[in-house]
């Protein structure tokens, strides 16, 4: 049998040789007519080289390279029939880029063949557009779906696209979200079509119960617990159950079963309270497994080591709710027996013992056992006994070398090794701080012992600099077995730590205008070098801050300070020199009052800082002499006298501190604690003047006092990145005699966002205490006869989360509890009568700017004579001034 016409494959006729046959037979009478005939004969099937291929029906798609993906290629040896066609036919339809194939010959010659690959493509999508969601996202579903224009629209992309969008919905609680994707061709683009996504979400599923089946030991709410984000749905019913509790007292108090009446109150709040706190009660089934991890992690710490989850069944309950049954298999409750140390010659089986802090009797817990052997951040542990005296290549390895009915015997075994000494100390990454500056404070050096808690601390002094970003500070420790030597390299990467204040507004009446500078590493040495200048001379870790505020006409004042923190180059003893001028006019337009009636102020600092070795380390001590000339003339501030003299204040100040936070910037543990005492001479007691009936003016020339100020603050990590940060203070200004009385200078004003400015010209402390309007806790505030509190105290617990710990923009928001309260003496002294608020803020960390502060706090008591100082505030804050 002979037939004369096209030999055309398809797609659709690659499966049997009679349907290839048939659709042959279909298409010889429309196609005879217009081709030359071409004889086939497909009882004796023979072979053909391919003389040429054409590719007809693709725009947009490369020729030469679908040829070379179908596998024919010129010059090839096929057999017709045979299943060259087939394949090729295959190959090209694996690409999903088309709608139809069909390879056609178009001309025989002796052995050769000329081949046509007859495509239709796929249409490429011009646009989609989601509908039915919010702006936010419809932005995260542009990222998660990855459609981009362009792309060839098939089937799988449809389904893809609508798997996405109800996972992404399904994560969030929305597991009846319905997904509709439609297609209509882009009549501006041939061959492409534009997608509408239309998403109804419907309503949330939430979490109404989780009920954990065959726990008889521990309850399902200690078990209930351990699921991290698998919560149940909050509510507060008090009513539904209360006719029951009632009931069940009464039959309590009849039967006198008083302990039944606790367990029926304690069932009742079961029942009648349930409160999520910071966690959804979305079902997300990958979460759910993780879950189902800690869930047993529980059971182990407890002692049930051979717990397990038989099983667990999530279902559908009324009112677009849930409910989780797991059912669990606790086993028996196993604990520690016996514990022998084998292998240990520098510490003894009782040193070791009391370090790991597990005793014969308590429950198995391999965490705790792990934890107290190899790293224990709270606490020490056996590892680090080890590692801080040198011995970097010390194993440890517990092996349970015999389980007894509920006991479990322990062998650890130790294997110490050789001591290590440290070779070299690397730092890479310091671009702009020289390095000395770095290594003065490493706490790791040549020859000495490897210690793990050396390079903590390390770790910790260069990110107190605030010159290298906290986040990123590397160690890597490269042992070497061979010589038993380690070398240690610490990478860090700079960021800015210069800062500019610039800032205008209207306050008190005036144009407030400041402009400041820090520069927290400079080198003073290099500033008549000029290739230093980047665009300052940097690097030595020195800081020298200038500063230029004016309020109008009526108030100047300049500031500058230096600080060298390692002086002589040596040891960490720190010189501070600052000097101050400020001066402030009345303006008045009133002529019958001097417009000449000044109040100046000029100072000068100088201090030195030491760091202590005693008690610990993390001790610093602070030793300044101040002096203070305060100038008036016909201004009168403290109602006595014309307002005329000049009085000065000559004091010595002593600070001892303890500083142990982690990082300046968010510390997410250690503590802040410091006391202040700042006194100056006891003038009175030199002479025999008769201060009590000594004018005003003459009796605080030679201003005495002394000054106590405690203040701590402690950081406490709730959940990774959560801190809580509990905080206190407390400050008392005292005298030497009774006839003098308090000085009215150097007193605590109390009240507001805590900053400072032409309002200190007497020398205040200036105390935040946020909802309540600046200095209004003051005594005697509302009655303009204040003269300042002479004692003070304030109380925070500040709940802190981080939005970006990026260096460049440190972001955290806060929410808070606050007290305090000032009084103008300590008779009156009433430590728990305190102004009460609470509030939430954010902080925004520039390195250019400092710390800056927003506030909302609402005090809740009312302040004498000030009813507007309480309620709602907003605060302002710079550089901690709020805290």
């Amino acid at each position: 049998m002979q037939i004369k016409n096209y030999l055309t494959y398809t797609k659709h006729s690659i499966t049997t040789a009679f349907a290839l046959l048939f659709i042959l037979l279909m298409t010889v009478p429309s196609m005879a007519q217009d081709k030359a005939l071409i004889d086939l004969n497909y009882e004796k099937p023979k072979s053909y080289n391919i003389e040429s291929i054409e590719v007809s029906g693709i725009e947009y798609l490369d020729q030469n390279a679908l040829i070379i993906i179908s596998g024919l290629t010129i010059g090839k040896e096929i057999n017709i029939p045979g299943d060259d066609i087939a394949i090729a036919i295959r190959k090209l339809w694996k690409q999903g880029l088309f709608e139809d194939i069909s390879i056609s010959v178009i001309d025989i010659r002796d052995n050769n063949i000329s081949l046509n690959i007859q495509l239709k493509e796929r249409p490429r999508l011009s646009s989609f557009n989601f509908q039915g969601i919010s702006k936010s996202h419809k932005e995260t579903l542009r990222e998660k779906s990855k459609l981009v224009s362009g792309d060839v629209v098939t089937e799988n992309l449809i389904i893809r696209t609508k798997e996405i969008i109800e996972g992404f919905f399904v994560e969030k609680g929305f597991y009846n979200t319905e997904v509709e994707i439609s297609k209509k061709e882009d009549p501006k683009r041939p061959n492409s079509v534009q997608l509408d996504i239309k998403v109804k979400k419907n309503s949330r599923i939430r979490i109404d119960e989780i009920n954990v089946i065959g726990n008889h030991e521990v309850k399902s709410e200690k078990l209930k617990s351990a699921l991290k984000e698998t919560k149940e749905k909050a509510f507060i019913k008090p009513l539904k159950h209360a006719n029951e509790l009632i009931a069940n007292l009464v039959k309590d108090a009849v039967s006198l079963r008083w302990p039944k009446m606790r367990t029926d109150f304690a069932n009742y709040l079961n029942k009648s309270f349930r409160l999520t706190i910071l966690k959804s009660s979305k079902f997300v089934p990958d979460v759910f497994e993780d879950d189902k991890a800690l869930l047993i992690e529980r059971y182990n710490k407890l002692g049930y080591r051979d717990a397990k989850i038989i099983n667990d069944s999530v279902y559908r309950k009324k009112n677009n709710t849930m409910a989780i049954d797991i059912r669990v298999d606790e086993g028996n409750k196993y604990y520690f027996r016996n514990i022998n140390w084998v292998g240990n010659t520098v510490y003894s089986d009782l040193d070791l013992a009391n370090v790991l802090q597990i005793r014969k009797g308590d429950a198995y817990n391999k965490e705790l056992l792990e934890t107290n052997l190899s790293f224990n951040d709270n606490g020490p542990d056996v590892s680090s006994m080890y590692l801080d005296n040198g011995y970097l290549f010390f194993n440890v390895d517990p092996i349970e070398v015999q389980v007894e009915n509920d006991s479990i015997d322990l062998e650890i075994r130790i294997r110490e090794g050789e001591q290590a000494y440290l070779k070299n100390i690397i730092i890479k990454g310091n671009t702009r701080t020289n390095d000395h500056v770095i290594v003065r404070e490493l706490r790791t050096r040549p020859g000495q012992l490897f210690s793990r808690e050396a390079i903590i601390r390390t770790q910790r002094e260069l990110a107190q600099l605030k010159y290298f970003d906290p986040e990123k500070l590397g160690v890597d420790v490269q042992p070497n077995p061979v010589d038993g030597t380690v070398d240690i390299i610490y990478t860090v990467e700079e960021t800015s730590s210069d800062q500019i204040e610039l800032s205008g507004g209207w306050g008190y009446g005036r144009i407030i205008g400041t402009v400041g500078l820090s520069f927290n590493n400079f080198s003073i040495r290099n500033i008549f070098n000029k290739k230093s200048y980047q665009p300052i001379p940097s690097g030595d870790g020195q800081k020298l801050s200038l500063r230029f505020q004016t309020y109008g006409a009526g108030y100047m004042s300049y500031s500058a300070s230096f600080t060298e923190p390692w002086l002589g180059g040596k040891r960490p003893n720190a010189l501070s020199i600052s000097i101050y001028h400020s001066k402030y006019a009345q303006q008045t337009y009133d002529v019958n009052i001097d417009p000449t009636n000044t109040f100046a102020i000029n100072g000068l600092t100088v201090g030195i800082g030491r760091r202590l070795t005693w008690p610990d380390d993390f001790f610093q001590m602070y030793m300044g002499i101040n002096l203070q000339q305060y100038n008036l003339k016909n201004y009168n501030i403290f109602s006595f006298g014309d307002g005329t003299g000049q009085f000065n204040n000559f004091n010595y100040t002593l600070t001892i501190k303890r500083n142990s936070t982690d990082q300046p910037i968010y510390p997410r543990g250690g503590s802040d604690v410091g006391l202040t005492l700042e006194l100056t001479p006891p003038y009175s007691s030199f002479g025999t003047k008769d201060y009590a009936n000594m004018g005003d003016e003459e009796k605080y020339r030679w201003v005495e006092y002394h000054k106590w100020k405690f203040k701590s603050n402690f950081f406490s990590s709730i959940a990774g990145d959560l801190v809580l940060s509990t905080r206190a203070q407390f400050g008392f200004l005292g005298y030497y005699n009774k006839d003098i009385g308090v000085t009215p200078f150097d007193r605590f004003f109390l009240g507001g966002d805590g900053l400072s400015g032409y309002n200190n010209m007497d020398g205040r402390e200036i105390l935040a205490l946020r909802g309540y309007s600046n200095e209004s806790l003051t005594p005697n505030y509302a009655s303009n006869t204040n003269l300042g509190g002479v004692i003070y105290n304030k109380f925070t617990l500040e709940m802190r989360y981080p939005l970006s710990l990026n260096p460049s923009a440190t972001i955290y928001v806060m929410g808070y509890l606050e007290g305090g309260n000032a009084w103008d003496s300590f008779a009156n002294f009433r430590p728990f009568e305190i102004y009460k608020t609470a509030g939430v803020g954010v902080r925004v960390f520039l390195p250019m700017f400092g710390l800056l502060g927003l506030d909302w706090g609402y005090g809740f008591d009312d302040v004498p004579g000030m009813p507007d100082a309480g309620g709602g505030q907003f605060h302002f804050s710079i550089n901690q001034s709020l805290d």
